[in-house]
């Protein structure tokens, strides 16, 4: 399955450009722009998946990292101080990992 199954292309490249510059990235921004906050469960679900780069069930700091390149190869890779907020955003149980239960509720915040 492909991000652009789920999201439209335009809005992928709108949010994108959006973040072009290092330590531009806003979560709650990017989540709206690209259309995912106003997804069901299911396709939040189904993003996650594909953001789960090594099928643990978890995103880890690593993967996080290259959050934006999910979305497109062009993208650049997240700074490590965006990194850190988005992974302290969304880990609410402290374990340093975001499980898919965390990141629907990152989507909808």
């Amino acid at each position: 399955m492909a991000i652009t199954d789920i999201l439209s292309a335009k809005d992928i490249e709108s949010a994108l450009s959006s973040c072009q510059a290092d330590d531009s990235f806003n979560y709650k921004s990017f989540f709206s722009m690209v259309g995912l906050s106003s997804k069901t469960p299911e396709q939040i679900k189904k993003v996650f998946g594909i953001l789960d780069q090594d099928k643990s069930g978890f995103i880890e700091e690593e993967e996080l990292q290259l959050f934006l390149k999910n979305f497109s190869s062009n993208a650049r890779v997240l700074t490590s101080a965006e990194t850190k907020a988005f992974l302290a955003a969304g880990d609410t149980d402290g374990d340093g990992k975001i499980g898919v239960e965390e990141f629907q509720s990152l989507v909808k915040a």
